[in-house]
């Protein structure tokens, strides 16, 4: 086997926590590397290009560009930050041959930060540490430098990796320097010293670019005129356009034949067409319908697959299914069951870390994700995309390990002002969280660390915003099963229930006002059995919103005027999806999203409850 070189390439990948600034820095490398013109609108956050992720200020998929540096090919793999979304992750690190890992200057390393650079030593990678957002008032670059050395050393990194570069940067102003008093003495800085640093310290790729073909697919995009693409890092020999080749999978048996019609790379924000691609280059294949993620394509004539990464296993489950309220139809385009099975199918090709699984009835879906956020995100993909259907509440997945019954924990890191420092760990403790570290106030804020049971999180972001006035950030990242440690007391408050059909009232309104908060106006339709409103108390109670004042004479008649209705309560997807009980849906369509219970029909659900009562 003749052993080349490719001296003018370079495979990376961006990975982070949520929110550190990996997405700005491939914007900083791009302006760097002059792919804009002079006279040309630079879009803040370029890579995130999906609806959803503009709207949040997260990356969801993993994105990829390719720019030329002083000769140099430089491919870049934008990674989400999110744990939700660990499961993109994890593949795309087999494309790349180093990590930039992007770390607040201020933050210093988070529960995301601990498992993608987990990953990407697991596999060998080699690491490059960009200290971020040195700009901040109330940045600490040099504390969080030895905070990072900590955790390489903490996750068994070897001597190679513990030698990782420096760079101190700031994404926001396009500034980067190996030394970081240039930066304090203001001196004119451009984002050289990080494009330098990758191409210094990521080793080039090498392989046979003779040998028999081996491409393994990562991701898999999808383009209007030529459908499916697979994407993938081509690991030996040479990859032409309109050649045969074998479309194998590691661990199943058989071959399909398949033609690649299109070829292509990236290249600065888009793609270019090529006639061949050889090792080490990142690209994208066409033409091959059925291609999904972990194949391998292969040369016709020997083919070999490439064993895939193993990807974390799901832990929340929810159950989708068909609208079967009063309402139902009449806001979705998508409303069948075979269209919600066809969708959630669908999603799995490329979502690799989602399962979906079939049930008694052809009506229901069990869908089983990363986390709430995971499937939340699909959830709001599907009602913009004209989907109307109904949710259950999360529930964790649990796992039986040696005959021992175990669940899913969470390390959690919560940095809150002091003066709710209190209140936050009573809360916690009565999920169940377990407090392992707690760092001094800086600059106002307290550092609590937990390990909390995942079953012990959901419904309390919300709690969370209440309990902190809004001041408090919170942030988690699933690791590992543990021994189920018992019951957790969930939502301590009933729901306000509407009692009849029809349309809201001023007057039904301001008297069930005074029983709790509602989350309705006057006008909204409203169906029985629908939740209209939370009851402070831990009983549901069913109340008429439907009521009119009976007017005896025309004085009357404007007296509703003077009635004073609270605002509506108005909750995100997230809130109502972490607010429902057992005995409750989230009803979902492209223009509503109503919390209803199982059982409409208050005379059954009273009989229901009556006899389960009995029962125990």
């Amino acid at each position: 086997m003749a052993v080349t070189k490719i001296e003018n390439m370079r495979n990376i990948a961006i990975i982070a926590h949520v929110d550190h600034g990996k997405t700005t820095i491939v914007d900083s490398m791009l302006k760097q590397a002059g792919i804009y013109r002079d006279n040309e609108e630079i879009v803040e956050q370029v890579m995130d290009s999906n609806d959803l992720e503009r709207e949040r200020g997260i990356t969801i998929l993993a994105k990829n560009t390719a720019i030329d540096y002083k000769g140099i090919r430089i491919n870049v793999v934008d990674t989400p930050g999110h744990a939700d979304f660990g499961g993109e992750v994890e593949r795309v690190l087999k494309m790349v041959d180093a990590v930039l890992l992007v770390v607040d200057a201020f933050d210093g390393p988070m529960p995301q930060t601990r498992f993608v650079l987990r990953k990407a030593l697991e596999l060998g990678l080699r690491p490059i540490v960009a200290i971020n957002k040195i700009d901040r008032p109330e940045a600490r670059p040099v504390q969080v430098v030895d905070m990072v050395l900590d955790l390489f050393i903490e996750l068994g990194a070897d001597e190679d990796q513990l030698e990782f570069p420096i760079i101190y940067t700031s994404g926001k102003t396009c500034v980067a320097t190996t030394d970081l008093k240039e930066f304090e003495e203001g001196k004119s800085l451009d984002f050289t010293p990080l494009l330098d640093a990758v191409v210094a310290n990521t080793p080039c790729p090498v392989g046979d670019p003779d040998a028999p073909m081996q491409l393994l697919v990562s991701n898999i995009d999808s383009d209007p005129y030529v459908g499916r693409i697979g994407v993938g890092r081509v690991e030996r020999g040479t990859i032409r356009q309109g050649e045969n080749v074998a479309l194998v999978t590691y661990g199943k048996d058989g071959k399909r034949s398949a033609k690649v019609v299109k070829l292509m790379r990236y290249h600065n924000l888009g793609r270019e067409e090529v006639t061949e691609a050889s090792i080490g280059e990142i690209v994208c294949v066409a033409g091959i319908p059925d291609i999904n993620i972990g194949d391998t394509l292969c040369d016709a004539t020997q083919p070999e697959p490439i064993p895939f990464v193993d990807i974390d296993e799901p832990t929340i489950a929810m159950t989708f299914s068909v609208n079967d309220s009063p309402f139902a139809g009449r806001e979705g385009k998508y409303v069948t069951s075979r269209h919600l099975r066809d969708r959630l199918f669908k999603e799995i090709e490329t979502n690799v870390s989602m399962r979906v699984e079939e049930t008694d009835t052809t009506e229901a879906f069990i869908v089983k994700g990363r986390g709430e956020l995971h499937i939340s995100v699909l959830i709001e993909t599907m009602r913009r995309e004209g989907y109307e259907f109904q949710v259950s509440k999360p529930k964790v997945i649990m796992k039986e390990i040696d005959g021992v019954l175990n669940e899913p924990v969470e390390d959690l890191v919560i940095d809150v002002p002091e003066d709710f420092v209190g209140p936050v760990m009573e809360k916690l403790g009565g999920r169940k969280g377990e407090l392992v570290n707690m760092l001094p106030p800086s600059k106002g804020y307290t550092r609590l660390e937990f390990r909390i049971p995942s079953r012990g999180l959901l419904g309390y972001r919300t709690e969370f915003l209440t309990d902190t006035k809004g001041n408090g950030i919170m942030n988690s990242v699933i690791n590992g099963f543990e021994p189920f440690v018992g019951e957790i007391a969930t939502r301590g408050e009933g729901v306000i229930i509407a009692f009849e059909s029809g349309t809201a009232m001023t007057y039904g309104l301001f008297n069930a006002q005074d029983r709790g908060q509602l989350f309705i106006g006057a006008g909204t339709e409203v169906y029985e059995g629908m939740i209209v409103g939370v009851n402070p108390k831990p009983e549901d109670i069913t109340v008429n919103v439907c009521k009119k004042k009976h007017v005896t004479n025309m004085r009357a008649a404007g007296s509703d005027d003077a009635m004073r209705l609270t605002p509506p309560l108005s909750f995100s997807l997230e809130q109502c999806l972490e607010f429902v009980e057992d005995d409750e849906l989230c009803e979902v369509t492209p223009k509503s999203i109503r919390l209803r219970k199982k059982i409409l029909s208050n005379d059954l659900r009273a009989k229901t409850i009556s006899k389960s009562k009995r029962d125990a």
